[in-house]
């Protein structure tokens, strides 16, 4: 089994950037389908970006495309989730998420282990 540790999240003005960690500890995350996922006050849930266990195909949502970038060190057991050109819109708990399963997984319901999350707000 697989744990998940978020970091990186803080306080931003709109325009800039923040890198997110998600460090794996029991398992090594070259394994696992990584995902991103944020949710707001009062809103769902929403999945950012993922990618994939195999040949490393990542996905975006619309909103964040040209802005974030997710990658992945296997030597440090990590995967991140570079933001930049942040906006009001992007505040929300950020949560990484594993998965065995192959594949471009965009939904929440692919992933059977969940970090922590950590906290981004953007605001002037």
């Amino acid at each position: 089994q697989v744990q998940l540790v978020e970091s990186g999240g803080g306080s931003v003005q709109p325009g800039g950037s923040l890198r997110l960690s998600c460090a794996a500890s029991g398992r090594t995350l070259d394994r696992y389908a990584i995902g991103w996922f944020r949710q707001a006050p009062g809103k769902e849930r929403e999945g950012v970006s993922c990618i994939s266990r195999d040949d490393g195909s990542t996905y975006y949502t619309d909103s964040v495309k040209g802005r974030f970038t997710i990658s992945r060190d296997n030597a440090k057991n990590t995967v991140y989730l570079q933001m930049n050109n942040l906006k009001p819109e992007d505040t929300a708990v950020y949560y990484c998420a594993a998965s065995v399963w192959y594949g471009v997984l965009r939904s929440a319901s692919n992933y059977d282990y969940w970090g922590q999350g950590t906290q981004v707000t953007v605001s002037s």
